[in-house]
């Protein structure tokens, strides 16, 4: 498949698909995780997004175990994406949870571990205010223990993201954020390309995808005649047009779906290329809107918006 082979080189050395598999979902049933993954595998997708907080890195596990049996990959061959939870940010805390999560896995390493959000939580949910500086500590020790390859943050602003860099020993390689053309975030993925911490885009589809009601009033990209006109040009999906302005940008993104089709359409983005005025036109849909707010823990100590 086209998006097989399409990478970015990270400070580290180890090479990153552009586009990866997202496997959160509010809800679903475990099977669908399981199934999802199979048929990423199986579409060309090589890199798979997950996370402790998901609760489905035993099910994601089983996919790509059965993949790598039926010898449709090798290990080597992908590259695996788990994060670390609110509620272990003690550096001690940080090697037996991801420990566990490639347990769930059925892993011996990852090939990248990020800091799930700067703020750190006890189990309750209340504010530990734990530094995220100790929590990196505990990150770059998972490196030295060879159980991750690279290791990243996901949810840090521009301020937090220049105290980490003042402090670390392995730089993070990847800021993984919600980016998409309803919340363009210009100026922190050209801070973080800056410092060669190459911008992932989680929710890259913003508006396109959701439905939700409290949304109302704010959905024109998926009714807008101008993006649909790029679409019918390119024979694309808005979907796929939105994908494809991420990746011109650099961007690289995490699109997540449960559907045989779209999981296959999402990987689909490789044969085209928006010219300048298109890519401005997606552009102007900014309205620097959140689809991942993150307010459950805006009175927490290092809330990042």
């Amino acid at each position: 498949m086209a998006g097989k082979k399409i990478s970015i080189k990270l400070s580290s050395g180890c090479e990153m698909p552009l586009i990866g598999l997202g496997t959160y979902a509010r809800k679903a049933d475990p099977a669908q995780f399981r199934e999802a993954v199979e048929w990423g595998i199986d579409a060309g997708y090589r890199h798979i997004d997950t996370a402790s907080s998901y609760k489905n890195e035993e099910e994601v596990g089983e996919g790509i175990a059965n993949k790598i049996k039926q010898g449709i990959v090798k290990r080597e061959d992908l590259f695996i994406t788990t994060k670390l939870w609110n509620d272990c940010h003690g550096e001690k805390d940080v090697i037996p949870a991801l420990k566990e999560s490639l347990k769930r896995l059925k892993l011996d390493y990852v090939d990248l571990y990020l800091i799930h959000w700067p703020v750190s939580v006890n189990n309750k949910g209340e504010d530990m205010k734990i530094d995220f500086l100790e929590t990196w500590r505990g990150m770059e020790a998972a490196v030295k223990e060879g159980l991750v390859r690279s290791i990243g943050i996901s949810n840090f602003n521009e301020l937090q993201l220049t105290r980490l860099l003042k402090s670390a020993i392995n730089k993070p390689v990847v800021n993984q954020i919600e980016i998409n053309p309803t919340l363009t975030q210009h100026k922190l993925v050209e801070f973080c390309k800056k410092h060669s911490i190459v911008p992932v885009a989680y929710t890259p589809l913003g508006l396109i995808s959701e439905a939700r009601p409290e949304f109302n009033g704010k959905d024109i990209i998926k009714t807008d005649p101008k993006l649909g006109e790029i679409a019918d040009k390119y024979k694309k999906t808005r979907a796929q047009i939105a994908l494809r302005y991420l990746i011109q940008r650099g961007i690289a993104v995490v699109p997540k779906s449960f559907t045989k089709s779209r999981i296959e359409e999402n990987l689909n983005i490789f044969d085209f290329e928006l010219n300048k005025q298109e890519m401005s036109v997606v552009d102007s849909y900014n309205i620097d809107h959140r689809c991942v707010p993150g307010t459950i823990f805006a009175q927490h100590t290092n809330y990042p918006f």
